[in-house]
């Protein structure tokens, strides 16, 4: 998920939990669960090292452990020099304790990882002891339904506070109950999600494609629209491409799928295969589609991954090219991002 859902999410936790918060409880939550996302700045130094360190050691479990240890650690020293100012009107807050400033932390931090878990690529949650991938392709990395509902449940309370106060009420509390409904719509959207991604895969296994059957099945969500989902099928010799509705009224119609051919087999499809790039490459890609094309001084490999759309420009639809001289020598070898300007 992007920044400001980890925002509001971080920010939901701490109007549920505002009652039992000890001092800088707010913050820690926040910060938690926003510093994960340290890693995009991987981003500036290429796709290669994006691909190797977005989401991967500071959104594992052993990331997130040193993270939420960190965070904590740094509250209670700040804790420590800066005393609450004793004022009769405010509550009165015990010195916070490691144990509780890591509990709060740890909150923040699986929040982040259940959402990004839900979302886009995955997270390596056993990284550095196992380099996989785990992904329940449920949300899109901006999903604007959930940063709706996000935003309206932390805001609408207030709104309410400030009409009862125009009109003469005073009410007291800041949102806490609506951050607790909140939190639990988004656990029943999270569900759904998972119903409709499951029967997605069903419909795409159970069809066959221009008379190819279906091997294996992905579906992923489109941002804009909850139940419609973009079907990727593999076949024997080829990856069919399909949107599948499962709104009311609406039919899947397998033959409305886009054919993409698997590379044959060449020489240079099977150098290329075999070099660490590629291995590199086929380890962080869900649906890899290999191809090579003739060029005049050689050959270009190239694999691409199929979980994302062709015109998702996201940072993390990354591609792989090999350029090969006549003789199958590499001439080069780089990594791009889907939104470089193709030559």
């Amino acid at each position: 998920m992007e920044p400001f859902t980890h925002a509001f999410t971080s920010l939901a936790l701490a109007r549920a939990g505002q009652r039992r918060l000890p001092r800088f409880g707010t913050a820690m939550l926040i910060t938690s669960g926003l510093l994960p996302d340290l890693d995009y700045v991987s981003y500036i130094a290429g796709p290669a090292a994006f691909m190797q360190f977005h989401r991967t050691a500071l959104h594992s479990i052993a990331g997130s452990a040193a993270m939420a240890c960190a965070v904590a650690g740094a509250f209670c020293v700040l804790d420590r020099k800066m005393p609450p100012q004793k004022l009769p009107q405010r509550k009165t807050f015990a010195p916070l304790g490691f144990g509780v400033a890591l509990a709060i932390c740890a909150i923040g931090a699986a929040g982040h990882l259940i959402l990004d878990v839900a979302s886009g690529v995955g997270v390596q949650l056993l990284w550095p002891f196992r380099t996989h991938w785990s992904s329940w392709d449920l949300a899109a990395d901006l999903d604007p339904w959930i940063l709706f509902l996000l935003v309206a449940g932390l805001l609408l309370p207030l709104l309410f506070k400030l009409v009862s106060e125009e009109v003469g009420e005073r009410k007291k509390g800041s949102g806490g109950n609506g951050a607790i409904i909140v939190l639990l719509l988004l656990v029943v959207y999270f569900g759904v999600r998972a119903r409709l991604h499951g029967e997605a895969i069903d419909l795409l296994l159970s069809r066959e494609y221009h008379g190819r059957v279906a091997l294996s099945a992905g579906a992923f969500p489109e941002s804009s629209a909850p139940f419609r989902w973009r079907g990727v099928v593999v076949a024997d010799n080829t990856i069919e491409e399909v949107p599948v509705p499962l709104g009311p009224g609406e039919e899947f119609d397998p033959n409305n799928s886009v054919t993409h051919y698997k590379a044959e087999d060449s020489p240079a499809l099977d150098i290329g295969e075999k070099t660490a790039a590629a291995v590199k490459f086929l380890a962080y890609a869900s649906l890899p589609l290999a191809s090579v094309h003739r060029r005049e001084a050689g050959y270009r490999f190239e694999v691409h991954d199929l979980r994302f759309a062709a015109d998702d420009f996201e940072p993390a639809n990354v591609f792989l090219r090999i350029d090969f001289d006549g003789n199958l020598q590499i001439r080069n070898e780089e990594f791009h991002f889907a939104s470089s300007p193709n030559d």
